[in-house]
């Protein structure tokens, strides 16, 4: 999901979103412990994404 996908999107619907990947992302850590998996990137990836929709949320926070 690009950068302007992200500010077209209202506060709920970012926290959602952060929800679902955070979710993800600790999937991901875990099945990387238990068993490596194939692109360790996708951890990688998947904590940028999360921190692009904290920044995104955060920068409507000091908008409003």
């Amino acid at each position: 999901m690009k950068n302007s996908e992200l500010r077209a999107l209202s506060v709920e619907e970012l926290q959602k979103k952060l929800v679902v990947e955070k979710e993800n992302l600790e999937k991901l850590i875990f099945s990387h412990a238990a068993t490596p998996i194939e692109n360790p990137m996708r951890i990688k990836v998947a904590r940028r994404f999360v921190a692009r929709i904290k920044t995104e949320i955060n920068n409507k926070a000091l908008k409003a």
